[in-house]
């Protein structure tokens, strides 16, 4: 047996990364520098669109600004459809992590360097079809350093994860420092140097990497190469069309993204339902997960709000005075990471403790979605109140309840849909649970408009109960969801 297969099969013994394999150290890096890069853009871009042109933005409403915001992440879960498909039929992981990672720098430097729309619009496409295909691979690669019985494996991605949140913290931290004392370009420059600098660090370590990392699952025969070249070129053509015509624009965009993230999902759904490749077993269970999709959905509306209504909040409702010094906005969007930094090690430590007797998933997904609907609730004892009125405080409780709720749902949810994926679609039921982040994302985006800064009642409560109501009803529903899970909790 060659080394390198005996790599494959046993995977990865060095320790020098913290007691895992070393070329972790390059995928920790660049997957933090993205993250750097993708959290401090997204924490200026929002109030970048709505800011008058006298404060460096672009003037736009901040409904359709919001929308904007809220169809970009959408499209960046879509895209990780994408990127998993060029992935196992042309590429492979690591190649299309690579190569996503150069399309993500060259939307910063686009957003970095062109001026109004014209620098958004591409900017935003390249970041999100660049961050759709790193995100969907760089935990496929990731996975490839360890063999299936490693005991490293859950610590390797614990580490792995943690370099996410890390430049989740710095990123809107920094950018958002600049923005507010250079300008938006800058912080927007920022983080296309983050992402360069994650590039060249991962330019030298990916030689060290496994073959597998490399491999190509399921290889595109040639002669099919030109007929997915005329595709992609004619959807190209459809998208620019359509634009140009005025189907989609600026202030429809969401609603296009949650009309193709719906489309998407009821295919997919579709077309594993009916496929022959599946036993009833598998069918029943594929049923089984829709309403924790439906659930997913909910939550994800509300959760992502803080890069739509919680931007704009923080900007007019939050008192970010720290001893005479006005905190950037786009700081509040480093809490999130420093919880989960915290927590997941907790949550880890409580579902270990616990073992058999932990709620079971369907359980842990209606938690998240009450949780998350009281989370809104809380806004309401602050709710008309003067500008800049909110203490940083609240926010700061407000965004620990926020985080203990992605904690009961998004670990659960990837793990839920490899555990109930039928063996013909293992990838395709991990990107159904993207699809319910994407819809989720687009709708959050979407309600932006309905957000009244002088009349908030109506928008917290509302949003809140019907967050909550969905968590009920999956909570009394559980125990005919857990029987067509057959046997998965």
């Amino acid at each position: 047996m060659s080394t390198a297969q005996e790599t494959e099969k046993h995977g990865d013994h060095d320790t020098r990364f913290f007691g895992q394999p070393w070329a972790l150290a390059h995928l920790f890096g660049v997957e933090m520098w993205e993250r750097f890069s993708f959290y401090g853009m997204q924490g200026i871009l929002l109030i970048y669109l709505y800011y008058s042109v006298t404060d460096g933005g672009l003037g736009l409403d901040k409904g359709i600004a919001g929308g904007i915001v809220g169809a970009y992440g959408g499209s960046v879960y879509l895209a990780t459809i994408l990127g998993a498909w060029v992935a196992d039929r042309i590429l492979g992981s690591e190649r299309t992590l690579f190569f996503s990672a150069i399309v993500i720098m060259a939307g910063h430097i686009a957003l970095a360097l062109l001026p109004g729309v014209v620098g958004v619009g591409m900017g935003l496409v390249l970041v999100a079809i660049g961050s759709g295909g790193l995100k969907a691979n760089a935990t496929s690669v990731v996975g490839t350093l360890y063999a299936a019985d490693d005991p490293r494996r859950d610590a390797g991605f614990s580490l792995f994860y943690l370099g996410i949140n890390l430049g989740g913290f710095f990123g809107p931290i920094l950018t958002g420092l600049l923005q507010s004392t250079l300008g938006f370009h800058f912080g927007f420059g920022l983080a296309a140097i983050g992402m360069a600098a994650g590039l060249v660090q991962y330019s030298f370590g990916r030689r060290g990497l496994h073959a597998e990392a490399r491999r190509i699952a399921n290889p595109l025969p040639r002669n099919r190469y030109l007929t997915a070249v005329i595709v992609a070129i004619a959807a190209v053509l459809l998208i620019v069309v359509v634009v140009l015509v005025g189907v989609i624009r600026a202030d429809n965009l969401s609603t296009m993204v949650i009309i193709a993230a719906t489309v998407a999902a009821i295919a997919y759904f579709a077309v594993i339902l009916t496929s022959r490749r599946i036993d009833a077993t598998e069918r029943s269970r594929v049923w089984g997960f829709l309403p924790l999709f439906i659930t997913s959905v909910a939550f994800w509306s509300l959760y992502q709000q803080q890069f739509t209504v919680l931007t704009v909040y923080s900007d007019e409702r939050l008192n970010r005075d720290l001893f005479g010094w006005e905190m950037p906005v786009s700081w509040v969007q480093s809490i999130n990471p420093v919880f989960i930094i915290v927590l997941s090690g907790v949550f880890a430590a409580i579902w270990t403790k616990l073992g058999a007797r932990q709620p079971s998933t369907p359980v842990k997904f209606a938690l998240g979605a009450i949780v998350m609907g009281a989370a809104f609730l809380l806004f309401l004892p602050f709710a008309g109140g003067a500008a800049n009125s909110t203490p940083l405080l609240a926010i700061i409780g407000i965004l620990f309840v926020f985080t203990v709720a992605e904690l009961l749902l998004s670990p659960i949810g990837l793990s839920a849909a490899t555990k109930l994926a039928p063996a013909a679609f293992h990838t395709q039921m991990v990107a159904l649970f993207f699809l319910s982040v994407s819809l989720g994302t687009a709708i959050s985006g979407w309600l932006v408009q309905f957000y009244d800064p002088h009349n908030e009642v109506p928008y917290f409560s509302i949003l809140g109960a019907i967050a909550i109501i969905v968590g009920i009803g999956l909570l009394v529903s559980v125990k005919p969801v857990l029987a067509l899970m057959k046997g998965v909790r």
